[in-house]
């Protein structure tokens, strides 16, 4: 027992002391710097959210939460820090209220959470459809003196989309974003992206879009061109 009194308490004795002093001295400082209060906007964070289901909101919600902690510890925190979160397990369509309190947001060590608002937040729920559409070229620009577009050829003609069911169901096609076609002359390829007007409507994937864009001439220039020359007298 006296080894063992030695070997663990009394040996390096000092050293162990003055690390004792130094814990004491820093808590009682910690302990006795001032405690202050920020407040940080914040998009609340869902977890948990079942796969078959579309959160309808156009708008990610934001919470203000309001801290308080040592003024050191707060000065080194970012809004990144600050995490309100909603476990969504269990959630079906239509709409529900969820309860945000100060237990539901995850801060760093020895800050508290004062006060969250909202308090609560009322959630409309869909269920997650995937469809195709086609795909609808833009072009604009334009075309050389007698010449027109004769056809505009999209690879690849359709694409997927996902969102809530009664959104995705509205969407009739993708749009292109504009191609300028300007002095075109047989035909030429542009890539470009597709995109859904709806902002809850998506692509699986996404992918470029290429463009192909044909011209001729035009009917009038056409018709008003000279017929080639022909000759009547005899050999």
């Amino acid at each position: 027992m006296k080894d063992l009194f030695e070997r663990y308490v009394v040996h390096n004795i000092a050293l162990k002391l003055i690390a004792v002093a130094a814990a004491v001295l820093l808590w009682s400082a910690i302990s006795r710097e001032p405690r202050v209060e920020v407040a940080y906007s914040v998009p609340v964070e869902f977890h948990q959210v079942p796969d078959n289901l579309e959160i309808t909101s156009e708008v990610i919600p934001q919470a203000q939460v309001r801290l308080r902690g040592p003024v050191r510890r707060l000065r080194a925190i970012q809004p990144s820090d600050v995490h309100p979160v909603i476990d969504l397990a269990g959630a079906a369509t239509g709409e529900r209220t969820y309860d945000l309190t100060a237990q539901q947001v995850h801060v760093p060590y020895d800050v508290e959470v004062l006060q969250v608002v909202p308090s609560q937040l009322r959630l409309s729920f869909d269920r997650r459809q995937t469809r195709e559409v086609k795909v609808r070229p833009r072009v604009t620009g334009r075309m050389p003196p007698g010449y027109e577009i004769s056809k505009v050829v999209v690879d690849p003609a359709s694409i997927q989309v996902v969102g809530p069911e009664r959104r995705v169901s509205a969407v009739d096609t993708a749009t292109t974003d504009p191609v300028d076609a300007s002095g075109v002359i047989g035909h030429a390829s542009f890539s470009t992206n597709a995109y859904v007007s709806d902002p809850l409507v998506r692509e699986v994937r996404p992918l470029l879009v290429k463009v192909t864009v044909y011209t001729q001439k035009a009917a009038a220039t056409q018709a008003s061109s000279p017929e080639p020359e022909t000759s009547n007298q005899q050999p």
